[in-house]
């Protein structure tokens, strides 16, 4: 019965005219699961519980901006300063309008809408061009952007385009970026997401750089990495780049101590992340506060 009541409520969403009881029913599904309980939404308490909430009741214009990874860029060169943004190569309203021959050897291409929606080359004699642009259009298509899996509102309303990047890489070849769960305006925790092309693992430090002993998602990487440089200024900057949102995810690579912007994620792992030990869910959502609604 559920699978069916799944397959009508995904082509009512298709056509973005869900009430607010089947949204709250799409989620719940999914909530139940990959977690196994349905979402208090009365009075939520957990962290992952409180990004659903945030995903049907609180709906700022600018969340919008932030989710576009080129939109974004404005934002964060009139909040921190431009010197932290890769450069940009191009920007393109579909694959075809790409002149690969005048792409630099190493480059990325991004979707503006997506998570993981990358095509990171190192080296232009050996990319597959006609495979490469199946695969943009493939991410490009109408159904393919996140709202209509799991109602990430902020992507609803995104324009889909394509951004070309400057390739950076460090020097150990293995490229760490640094994720800050920021909670009104407050980072409280960074986690690293390492080997995730093998077997995909994740660690979470304080501010302090110390160790948690909690895991989300993938299991916990026991290898000790080092404090980065210039933590505290990417804390710092953190601070400013989620102080508009009650929850927000700021991500920012280190290379060889010059920091430069990855993106602002709203709804980590899509609020369902799976916590270990379960309790932590809890104890991190005691640190956002929800917002007055605005829909």
């Amino acid at each position: 019965m559920l699978t069916r009541l799944k397959v009508i409520l995904f082509f009512k969403l298709f056509k973005c005219n869900l009430s607010e009881a089947d949204q709250r029913f799409h989620l719940d599904w999914y909530f139940h699961k990959k977690l196994g309980r349905t979402v208090n939404w009365d009075n939520p308490q957990t962290f992952d519980e409180k990004l659903q909430w945030l995903k049907l009741y609180y709906h700022n214009p600018l969340m919008t901006q932030c989710a576009d990874k080129i939109a974004v860029r404005d934002y964060v060169a009139q909040t921190i300063g431009e010197e932290y943004l890769i450069p940009m190569i191009g920007v393109y309203s579909s694959p075809d309008e790409i002149d690969f021959d005048a792409l630099p050897d190493r480059f990325v291409l991004k979707v503006n809408w997506g998570s993981g929606q990358n095509i990171i080359c190192k080296d232009k004699s050996t990319l597959d061009v006609a495979e490469t642009k199946k695969q943009l259009k493939k991410w490009m298509r109408y159904r393919k952007n996140l709202y209509f899996r799991f109602l990430e509102w902020c992507y609803k309303n995104i324009v889909p385009k394509i951004i070309c990047e400057q390739y950076i890489e460090q020097f150990d070849k293995n490229l760490l970026d640094y994720k800050f769960i920021c909670c009104n305006g407050q980072p409280r925790f960074v986690w690293i997401d390492t080997d995730r092309f093998v077997k995909h693992k994740r660690i979470f430090y304080d501010l302090n750089w110390n160790r948690q002993p909690f895991g989300m998602q993938y299991p916990v990487d026991d290898r000790t990495y080092p404090k980065p440089e210039n933590l505290d200024l990417m804390i710092s900057l953190a601070k400013k780049l989620s102080a508009s949102f009650p929850q927000a995810r700021v991500d920012f690579y280190n290379i060889n101590g010059k920091i430069y912007f990855g993106e602002i994620t709203f709804y980590p792992e899509a609020g369902f992340g799976v916590f270990s030990p379960p309790e932590w869910d809890l104890k991190l959502g005691q640190s956002l506060q929800l917002p007055e609604k605005w829909v």
